[in-house]
């Protein structure tokens, strides 16, 4: 499979095929670099002072640089929306009103409207620690406020339903397995392969975080891979072969879901992993390890729910066993009395 760098209708650049390989994000890094955010003509230079200008010098820093390919693809298209609606102002004219009324614009979704805040937020950071702006215009702003349930959590009834419907052997039940297990991201779990095991150990640094994720294999998982076929470099291949892009596989797992008469996602699953592994008394550093977690209170969404459980269910037994105590109590009371 070939993969180019284009945003719009601009140059195309070729990038190498592997895209797993440091040669592939060191070569989507220069392509990134050397392309001009705003379409103009061949030598002419982005105007000085303007957005994409000061854009234009944010993409060539360390700081760009140290970013994930995720969230450089993600700011790309966030800035050439900025750019075009804008009509590429100059930089120092936006002010706090002017980045307000940007994320009320976008009010109709407001998820995007934040990821905007949120990378407008990054840059103007970046040019005020590097004197191009001597106040940030981002700077209390606040994100929108909505409702939204996230992916929804796999049930253990559709894990079953799963089962029922792709036996041990089957790509799906290899892929069910796997993300019940590791509780690994998409993008994780299409470039999970042998090269990340010792002995029934697995290892692997997170895509998403940098996160080192280490879990142990158990034997059940370890014989589904060993009776399924799986490619030279990874563990699940796609229908003809191939290791699967992440964008692809969501969409394949989604299919095999439909199929099973489940009409949930790969990240629902990831969400029960979570509540097994905390309903069985996993602490919060322990969840943060396995998945991945930088930030505590992702762990403690699940931690804080078993603890609930748990606590309200040993609870419970005590104020039975007292009630127990105290009717034992009245009543040899009562006969004393008579």
């Amino acid at each position: 499979m070939k993969y180019f760098y284009r945003i719009g209708k601009g140059l195309r650049v070729r990038l190498p095929d592997d895209l797993n390989s440091r040669e592939f994000k060191e070569a989507y890094k220069q392509a990134v670099m050397g392309y001009k955010i705003e379409e103009a003509p061949r030598g002419i230079p982005a105007a000085p002072y303007s957005l994409r200008w000061l854009i234009d010098r944010y993409r060539e820093s360390s700081t760009w640089r140290a970013f994930s390919i995720a969230t450089w693809r993600q700011r790309e298209n966030i800035f050439t929306e900025a750019i075009k609606r804008s009509n590429n102002t100059r930089y120092t004219a936006i002010d706090r009103r002017s980045m307000v009324m940007a994320v009320e614009a976008r009010a109709e979704t407001p998820a995007q409207a934040n990821h905007f805040l949120k990378a407008m937020r990054g840059l103007f950071s970046w040019a005020l620690q590097n004197d191009y702006v001597t106040i940030d215009p981002t700077a209390g702003v606040l994100p929108l406020k909505y409702k939204t349930i996230g992916f929804a959590p796999w049930t253990m009834e559709d894990l079953l339903q799963f089962y029922d419907r792709w036996p041990v052997g089957t790509k799906a039940r290899l892929a069910v397995e796997l993300l019940l297990h590791t509780g690994l991201r998409r993008s994780d779990v299409v470039r999970a392969g042998r090269q990340h095991m010792r002995g029934d150990i697995f290892s692997i640094a997170t895509q998403k975080t940098g996160s080192q994720i280490t879990v142990e294999f158990p034997k059940a998982l370890l014989d589904v891979i060993s009776v399924t076929e799986t490619g030279t470099t990874t563990f699940l291949i796609s229908e003809s072969g191939n290791a699967f892009e992440t964008a692809s596989f969501g969409n394949w797992f989604r299919d095999r879901c439909n199929d099973a008469g489940i009409n949930k996602s790969a990240h629902g699953l990831r969400k029960l992993s979570a509540t097994l592994s905390a309903e069985a008394g996993a602490a919060t550093h322990e969840l943060m390890a396995q998945y991945g977690w930088s930030n505590v209170k992702q762990a403690e969404l699940y931690t804080k729910g078993a603890d609930r459980v748990r606590l309200g269910i040993k609870n419970s037994r005590r104020v039975a066993d007292q009630i127990e105590s105290e009717i034992a109590l009245t009543r040899s009371r009562s006969k004393v009395k008579k």
